[in-house]
């Protein structure tokens, strides 16, 4: 079938009744919890669609998604995209209020939540006052109508679909509250259009492994839905482990996967037998975004898997870049091309272009296809706006003579010590590559002699004195970059896609 083909039935949501039909017996979604074929995939999206509508929800009415990694997730997405409801997806691991806030925001109708999250769900019934019908995934829920007898009550066959869904996403809010983010209709693909292909190709035997979250934007995209439209099955992981990856991997003989590099980071942290003992030839195509990439982690993983690696920039709300492991390799620490030679500038704190090399505002050119707004906060889309035609989402980078991008931080996470801006990440890239050195954060601590203070926070790997990760500083980077203090903690505050709650280590300094 030809590509065009397989975007027209993608826009339309019918890519998966195509399939469903060509590959009724093919594996779709392989899960712990539950697994589905092509054709039981299709025949329960039908009848959560129907379940949906007898609960009185019409295209334009909006649902949240609080699932885990479960087959049920794609059914009520595709439910969803069938008959014109917008969904949001919510992260379940969230405190009762953060979903509350989410579902009453995004103006839900419908909560569709799991029970692993039943002590955070069941206290949102008492305060989403527009949402009309519960449902309870995986079990019973005080509040909540059971899903699996909702959708066995209905028919399987074709719903009639007329309007297209929609997707909000909200922002990994690592700043503040979230945001969901509106795009216009003719946002079809997300970040699709800016990277490559990944070259999937129905009947081949591919197989996708999702390693994330799928409330996150590139897992969704990535990991469930753009290979469910080729035709491509999904292996869902329901949490990420480095050592059960590579043995899925080897499993199902895993094709294509996303990931992020503090998971690139884990694998290589794998003792070297486990490392060397585990098959992962089958491996095409490996894509991964959502954070900075230290240099030495993303070499050491091209030199593993091959030059099958690509990544991307890009955020929920737009711009973008991309780069395969060749460009990589000659541009180490790229994190691509844009797709057009005016699609990104760097502006200064004025809003003056920046020579080649000198590090600024990242902007994108806002048109059609890529702009954006913050659902009902005009003033936060308002703040993100720059004169000329441009906007930003506050990460900081510079483009080379030759147009490759590279990223140095964001914003909101520069330290300012002594007048001289200080980037986090790479004072973190360094400390990372001690062996030591499980993870990483580096935050700026107020100081009123200096403004601040560059202070480290590290998980460790094994043992290792202070002292010696402070020399390790001291022998890569310039004096004024170097840590004033390394402090060690049990668990830094990650987001399970990869990004640092950098502002709750901030707060508890001050």
């Amino acid at each position: 079938m030809s590509g065009s083909a397989l975007e027209d039935l993608a826009s339309t949501g019918a890519a998966l009744a195509h399939w469903a039909a060509e590959l009724p017996d093919d594996p779709a979604i392989t899960c712990p919890s539950g697994s589905r074929t092509f054709g039981e995939l299709e025949d329960r999206i039908n009848r959560t669609a129907r379940a949906l509508r007898r609960r009185g929800l019409v295209p334009g009415d909006s649902v949240a998604i609080a699932l885990s990694n479960r087959a049920e997730y794609a059914e009520v997405v595709h439910a969803c995209l069938r008959t014109g409801l917008r969904y949001t997806p919510v992260n379940w691991h969230l405190t009762a209020d953060e979903i509350a806030y989410i579902v009453d925001d995004c103006e839900a109708n419908a909560l569709i939540g799991d029970v692993v999250a039943a002590d955070s769900l069941r206290p949102v019934t008492r305060s989403t006052p527009l949402v009309t019908s519960y449902l309870a995934v995986g079990g019973r829920l005080d509040g909540f109508e059971s899903y699996e007898e909702a959708c066995g009550a209905e028919d399987g066959g074709l719903v009639d679909g007329r309007v297209l869904g929609s997707r909000m996403l909200y922002t990994s809010g690592t700043t503040g509250r979230p945001k969901g983010v509106v795009r216009p209709p003719s946002y079809s693909t997300g970040l699709a259009a800016l990277t490559t292909a990944p070259g999937y190709a129905a009947r081949s035997g591919q197989r996708n492994l999702c390693t994330g979250p799928l409330y996150h934007g590139g897992p969704h995209g990535y990991g469930l839905t753009v290979p469910l439209s080729q035709g491509i099955g999904v292996v869902l992981m329901e949490r990420w482990d480095a050592a059960t990856a590579l043995e899925l991997i080897e499993q199902h003989r895993i094709t294509h996967t996303h990931m992020v590099p503090i998971m690139f980071h884990r694998l290589l942290r794998l003792p070297a037998d486990v490392r060397r003992a585990a098959d992962v030839s089958s491996l095409q195509y490996v894509l991964h975004g959502a954070a900075p990439c230290p240099v030495e982690t993303k070499r050491a993983i091209i030199d593993w898997f091959g030059p099958i690696v690509w990544e991307y920039f890009a955020a929920t709300e737009g711009a973008g870049a991309s780069c395969s492991s060749e460009e990589w390799l000659a541009h180490p620490g790229t994190v691509g091309r844009p797709p057009t030679p005016d699609h990104i500038r760097i502006l200064s704190d004025g809003g003056t272009p920046l020579a080649p090399g000198e590090p600024g505002e990242i902007c994108f050119r806002r048109d059609e296809a890529v702009t954006f707004e913050y659902f009902k906060d005009a003033e936060k889309t308002r703040s993100t706006l720059r004169p000329g035609g441009w906007a930003s989402v506050g990460d900081i980078g510079y483009l080379d003579a030759d147009g490759w991008l590279f990223i140095t931080d964001r914003t909101a996470e520069v330290i300012v010590r002594g007048g001289v801006n200080i980037y986090p990440a790479e004072i973190e890239a360094v400390l990372l590559a001690h062996p030591s050195v499980r993870d990483a954060a580096v935050i700026g601590v107020p100081d009123q002699e200096w403004g601040e203070t560059v202070t480290a926070v590290v998980e460790l790997e094994q043992p290792v004195e202070v002292e010696a990760l402070l020399a390790h500083c001291r022998e890569r980077l310039a004096k004024f970059k170097c840590p004033t203090a390394v402090d060690v903690a049990e668990a830094l505050p990650r987001l399970d896609n990869g990004k640092l709650y950098r502002h709750q280590l901030r707060e508890a300094y001050r």
